[in-house]
């Protein structure tokens, strides 16, 4: 777990370090496993292609928690975030190879909201394959 990240610390335009997090189709089948999530888009190209998709696309909750990963690990602590929200605005094609895809995720302290509650608001980027995946992707973060 990182340093806990202290409010009167952070300003408004602060970047978060960002990460890149890979996704496999093992990785599908997991997330699967444990969100009970079992929709044939998710594992099936056939399934997929019958339904006009390129492949097999990672799951959409798969790909925001990736995201909040950036999140929780710049501030030491998952319960610090107190709201997260993102739109989902492109599939994670996960091709049937040796590397998957790749979600790529950065994030800037966007707003501080609250002195007394010590919360900022932290806007994400996620891309995969160069195309934004998450949109309006927003935390409300609690600091020390």
């Amino acid at each position: 777990m990182t340093a806990t990240v202290r409010y009167a610390d952070v300003e408004v335009g602060t970047e978060l370090p960002a990460q890149t997090f890979p996704v496999t189709r093992a990785a599908l089948v997991q997330y699967a496993g444990a969100s009970g999530d079992f929709n044939p888009i998710h594992w099936s190209d056939r399934f997929a292609s019958e339904v006009g998709l390129e492949s097999v696309i990672a799951h959409g909750m798969f790909t925001m928690a990736l995201a909040a990963r950036v999140v929780t690990d710049w501030a030491g602590d998952p319960a610090a975030v107190v709201e997260y929200g993102v739109r989902f605005t492109k599939p994670v094609p996960v091709p049937d190879d040796d590397k998957g895809a790749v979600v790529e995720v950065s994030a800037k302290v966007a707003a501080k909201l609250d002195d007394d509650a010590r919360t900022v608001r932290v806007d994400l980027l996620a891309t995969s394959a160069g195309n934004k995946v998450l949109g309006m992707s927003r935390a409300v973060v609690r600091l020390a």
